[in-house]
């Protein structure tokens, strides 16, 4: 196995470890107003974190053997931004903030975890 083949297996790996929402869950969440509403807006358009959300339905429902270098990059920025997210978790009741929310529209709600 060589070494690429290792990191782009880690990463798929740590991916399916982060996203904890299933594909349907996921189209679920972003159809809803809360999902729309959260995240950094372009030009007054869709978040980056909706439009990541669709991509990530459709990786989930891509087999590995069929993921691109160019989908592995993405599984890459996801689970490095829910990371990020994840380490800047306020205190107190999450259930209905805008923390939770944007880190739902990248695939992981922190409410599955523990």
């Amino acid at each position: 196995m060589t070494e690429g083949r290792a990191d782009r297996d880690e990463t798929v790996a740590e991916f399916g470890k982060l996203v904890n929402l299933t594909p349907k869950q996921l189209q679920d969440w972003l159809g809803r107003e809360e999902s729309r509403a959260a995240g950094q807006h372009r030009d007054g358009g869709e978040s980056t974190g909706h439009a990541s959300g669709r991509r990530i339905v459709e990786l989930l429902r891509t087999s590995k053997s069929d993921l691109s270098d160019d989908d592995v990059a993405h599984m890459r920025k996801v689970s490095g931004y829910i990371k990020r997210h994840l380490a800047q978790r306020p205190s107190g009741d999450v259930t209905d903030t805008t923390w939770r929310h944007s880190l739902m529209n990248w695939g992981h709600d922190p409410l599955k975890d523990g």
